[in-house]
């Protein structure tokens, strides 16, 4: 293309409310996220009505706040994204409802995003260069897939969760540590101070060709570990069932990820999602993909979380392959990447 594309962007899925503003897809001229953790620590996760409620007061202040940081106004925008599902459906209609105003005030093309692949979207940013094809592990509080990109916008899901995400198995085993919400940053931090191969909790695999995941089972094995010694009176060292429950969470999710990579013949693991800023994941995903000559990407801290300029990189993508949506748009909760 010839002009620049301006693509102003709404992320309002879960407890996060963002605005970006991005040229190109690429470049992040501003991106502001509002988070609400410190609201729904108090319950020990997010409550979806409240969640919502502080959306609807802080999301014109957001938008406006992007805009202004990105030195433009409205009459600069040439597209509007906004995350469509999944995601809490009272937290995305708030989203979703701004955005189709804008694009309808403006008269602008509007482009609704999967979640996920504004996960995927984000290393688009972190890394200027990067192209598909490439193995894609994403891992979030509610999500877990093992992805083969084929294009910005065509995805193969190869391996998923069948029971708890990840991210949640992390706040469910800090939950019964007695750790604080979030549990996954806190349960990264005390490994690195833990032992992890104190305790044996198991590794599964599921069948022999599966990429699926399962974390129910090494929840249930934690809870039980921590049960027991309650009822031996026996001393519960937190760090050592930290780090041990974590490596039993990376092991699976870079084994699986390092045996997809080599079937697929892709040089390049890009990690997705909240828990791709798991210290523990990335040393060991880069250690193995050193060992196997494939190189392991990630984006920074800050574009790991929900955010918004995720979708926009995700919208303009999906723009350019004539991928807009039009304003009977709706939120779907539960979408899936493919």
């Amino acid at each position: 293309m010839d002009k620049d594309i301006i693509t102003l962007a709404i992320e309002t899925s879960c407890d996060e409310t963002s605005c970006a503003v991005l040229r190109n897809g690429r470049e992040v001229l501003s991106n502001i996220i509002s988070s609400q953790i410190d609201i729904h620590r108090k319950f020990g996760g997010v409550v979806p009505e409240v969640a919502s409620r502080k959306h609807i007061e802080n999301i014109n202040l957001i938008i406006q706040e992007a805009l202004d940081e990105a030195n433009i106004t409205f009459n600069d925008i040439d597209l509007v994204g906004v995350t469509r599902g999944p995601g809490l459906v009272g937290a995305l209609l708030v989203g979703i409802s701004s955005a189709k105003a804008i694009a309808y005030a403006l008269d602008k093309p509007l482009v609704g995003v999967n979640h996920i692949e504004g996960h995927i979207c984000a290393n688009y940013i972190e890394h200027k260069d990067l192209e598909p094809p490439f193995t894609c592990l994403v891992v979030s509080g509610g999500h877990t897939y093992l992805v083969y990109v084929k294009d910005y916008t065509e995805f193969e899901m190869v391996g998923r969760t069948r029971d708890d995400a990840a991210g949640e198995a992390f706040d469910k085993v800090a939950r019964a540590l007695g750790l604080a919400y979030p549990g996954g940053p806190v349960i990264d931090k005390l490994s690195k101070e833990g032992n992890p191969d104190a305790i044996p909790f198991p590794r599964v695999y599921l069948e022999n060709d599966s990429y699926d995941f399962s974390f129910s089972g090494l929840k249930t094995a934690v809870l039980n570990y921590l049960n027991q010694a309650k009822q031996k009176g026996e001393e519960i060292v937190v760090k050592d069932v930290a780090a041990s429950f974590q490596q039993a969470v990376i092991d699976v999710l870079v084994d699986k990820s390092i045996k997809l990579a080599k079937e697929r013949k892709t040089d390049k693991i890009v990690i997705a999602g909240g828990v791709a800023a798991n210290q523990g994941l990335r040393e060991l995903m880069e250690k193995r993909g050193k060992e196997e000559n494939i190189k392991i990407l990630y984006p920074s801290i800050k574009l790991c979380t929900d955010n918004a300029a995720m979708i926009g990189s995700a919208a303009y993508f999906n723009y350019i392959k004539k991928n807009v949506s039009d304003l009977y748009l709706n939120v779907v909760p539960n979408l899936e990447l493919i």
